[in-house]
C-alpha cells in the first residue's frame, strides 16, 4: 500500500506581484500557506483565498517547514531574515529557506552560510523563470543552488510550482544561472521591441508576427508571449523594468570581476538605465516600446 506524504506549510515572504502568484499557486496545490508582507493590501487578498496572516516573518517561518522568500534585492531579503521579527528568530535545523529572490551570488553564499552556522537552516537559491503567469499554472523553471540533500528536500514544494526544477551546483550556482537567463531574456525582449517596431514602420501587423514566425528559428517563447503583448501595447503588470536593470548590473558586475567581454548585454544594460531614468523603471517590460515613441 503506497502512502503519500502531506504535502508541507509553507511560508512567503514577500507578497509582490510573484510572491502573490506563488502564494496563489501554493494554496491551489493544498499547502498551508502563512504569508508576510509589509503591504496589508496584499496579504489580505490571500488571505481571502485561504492563506494565514502572520505578524512577522518570524512567525510565519515558525507555522512553516518551508519558507519561501520572493524580494527585491539582497539587502531586502537580508532584512527579512536577519532583521527584528525575521526567519532567523525561528529558524532551526528541521526547516528550509528557499531564496526565489534574484539576487547577486556572493551575497547568497554569505547569507546562506550565516543562517546555517546560527541555526543548522539550509539555504537553497532558487531563482526563477516564467513570471507570475507560469507561477499560477505551476510551470516555473526555477534553477536551484544549495547542497544535493536540501535541493532535493526543497522539491517537495517545488513540485507544485515548476515544471523544469534542475540543481545547478552549490549554494550560489542557481543566482549565477539566473544572470544568464536574464542576460538572454534581456537581449530577447529589446530584440522583439525593435521587431515589432520595424514591422509596424513598414505597414505589418505586428500582432501577427508571432503566428507567422511560429516554428521558425526566429521562433522563441519571448516573441510569443511579449510580440502580440508589444504590437498591443498592453502594459499590464509581469515583470518590472527596473527589477531587469537590478540583474542586469549583476551581470555587468561579474562580468567586470570576470573582465569578461559582454558587448551587447552592455548596450541592453544602458538602455535599461535610460528607461529607469526616464521614470519607466515600475512599469511591465512591454514599456518598452516607449522607447519609440519618447517615453511616452
Amino acid at each position: 500500500m503506497t502512502t503519500t506524504l502531506p504535502l508541507p506549510a509553507v511560508a512567503v515572504v514577500g507578497v509582490g506581484i510573484m510572491g502573490s502568484a506563488i502564494s496563489q499557486r501554493l494554496l491551489e496545490a493544498g499547502h498551508r500557506v502563512a504569508v508576510y508582507d509589509r503591504d496589508a493590501e496584499k496579504v489580505a487578498a490571500l488571505v481571502a483565498l485561504g492563506a494565514h496572516a502572520a505578524a512577522s516573518a518570524a512567525e510565519a517561518t515558525a507555522a512553516s517547514a518551508f519558507v519561501i522568500t520572493s524580494l527585491n534585492s539582497a539587502a531586502i531579503v537580508e532584512a527579512a531574515v536577519f532583521g527584528p521579527g525575521g526567519v532567523a528568530e525561528a529558524a532551526s535545523a528541521e526547516r528550509l529557506l528557499i531564496d526565489m529572490s534574484s539576487i547577486d551570488p556572493p551575497s547568497t553564499r554569505r547569507l546562506a552560510q550565516r543562517l546555517r552556522d546560527a541555526s543548522g537552516m539550509g539555504w537553497v537559491d532558487a531563482p526563477l523563470s516564467g513570471g507570475a503567469p507560469k507561477a499560477l499554472l505551476g510551470r516555473l523553471t526555477v534553477m536551484a543552488g544549495g547542497s544535493a540533500e536540501d535541493v532535493a528536500q526543497a522539491q517537495r514544494v517545488m513540485d507544485s510550482l515548476c515544471a523544469n526544477y534542475t540543481h545547478m551546483g552549490p549554494t550560489g550556482a542557481g543566482q549565477t544561472t539566473k544572470l544568464v537567463n536574464q542576460l538572454l531574456c534581456a537581449i530577447g525582449f529589446q530584440a522583439v521591441a525593435e521587431a515589432v517596431r520595424l514591422a509596424e514602420a513598414g505597414g505589418v501587423d505586428a500582432t501577427r508576427l508571432s503566428e507567422a514566425l511560429a516554428g521558425g528559428r526566429a521562433d522563441s517563447q519571448i516573441l510569443q508571449e511579449f510580440g502580440p503583448k508589444m504590437a498591443r501595447r498592453d502594459y499590464t503588470p509581469t515583470g518590472r523594468i527596473d527589477n531587469m536593470l537590478k540583474d542586469l548590473e549583476a551581470v555587468q558586475a561579474f562580468a567586470q570581476g570576470a573582465r569578461l567581454p559582454l558587448p551587447v548585454s552592455g548596450l541592453v544594460s544602458e538602455l535599461h538605465r535610460a528607461w529607469v531614468a526616464a521614470g519607466l523603471g515600475p512599469e511591465d517590460t512591454a514599456a518598452t516600446m516607449k522607447q519609440f515613441s519618447g517615453y511616452r
